[in-house]
């Protein structure tokens, strides 16, 4: 993809013309290759870029504007139907190119799958790397059916990467019992049910350190995001995940890069869930990029 121009499709609110200046690029992968329940996450980047437009460019939360911030949204990558090897490798060299310039990567998918590539090239440039991670699956699994390319597997592979003390994931609700076990024996971080409390807890060890962090839009409750591919019901509510994002931009952790995962517009008919994920955007790009 060329940075030289802005991408001429539907931008996210307020988003700059000139790569170069740009602290930040936020870019979509429109991958669901391998979900194993409802498709159509693909659409999602669009999708929230174009129900951006309703945003205020102001967070009240926060009291800062997105005319302050300086950030390019490169559009999609242009991910090759059903080929699921070629689009990881696409995406990690895509993010390679990012950090190279140091820019700061934020992603949009696409399911989860899309975000192991693009840890994977974080931890090569970020030592100490550590992972938060918000879902309500575990996402541990080694492969689904006997296939490792899953979006259950993600966060497996990035534990196994940098090592699973360095992962920490919060409001999961649901996984195979064996993930959970997995998960115990090795040392990694698991908050069941609960986020922000226990993210409050965990922050100030993470203080310094390099921090992606993965949201996938099913940490919430169906009733705040329908249209996403694997509903789980008990999830937390936008406020809470509002909140959660606000305590890591308000800390001493250094965030390095960051994704929205698993929007699907197909069975968002109130538009519900990406009006939410733009506002998580925003928050993100006006909390994250220092």
């Amino acid at each position: 993809m060329r940075f030289d121009e802005a991408y001429s499709g539907n931008v996210f609110i307020r988003s700059h013309s000139n790569y170069m200046e740009s602290k930040a690029v936020l870019y979509g992968m429109p991958m669901d290759w391998t979900v194993s329940y409802r498709p159509g996450s693909r659409f999602g980047p669009t999708r929230i870029r174009e129900v951006s437009i309703g945003l205020e460019e102001y967070s009240a939360y926060l009291d800062k504007d997105l005319a302050d911030l300086q950030y390019f949204d490169a559009g999609d990558i242009p991910l090759p139907f059903g080929n699921a090897q070629k689009s990881l490798d696409m995406i990690e060299e895509f993010v390679d190119k990012l950090l190279a310039a140091e820019k700061f990567p934020l992603g949009m998918g696409g399911e989860h799958l899309v975000s192991w590539p693009v840890m994977k090239a974080v931890a090569r440039k970020y030592d100490d790397l550590s992972i938060i991670h918000f879902d309500a699956h575990t996402d541990l699994r080694e492969h689904y059916e006997g296939e490792p390319l899953s979006h259950s597997t993600p966060i497996r592979k990035i534990a196994e990467h940098i090592g699973p003390k360095n992962v920490y994931s919060f409001g999961i609700r649901s996984g195979m019992k064996e993930e959970f076990e997995w998960a115990k024996e090795v040392g990694m971080h698991i908050s069941k049910f609960e986020v922000l409390e226990p993210l409050k807890e965990i922050l100030p060890t993470l203080a310094g350190r390099p921090v992606y962090v993965t949201i996938d839009i099913d940490v919430l409750d169906p009733a705040h995001a329908p249209g996403t591919g694997t509903v789980d019901c008990g999830g937390i509510t936008s406020k809470e995940l509002l909140a959660s994002i606000h305590a890591i931009a308000n800390s001493e952790v250094n965030v390095v890069g960051a994704d929205l995962v698993e929007v699907a517009p197909i069975y968002d008919t109130s538009e519900m869930t990406a009006n939410t994920a733009s506002k998580l955007i925003r928050e993100m790009l006006l909390g994250f990029v220092k």
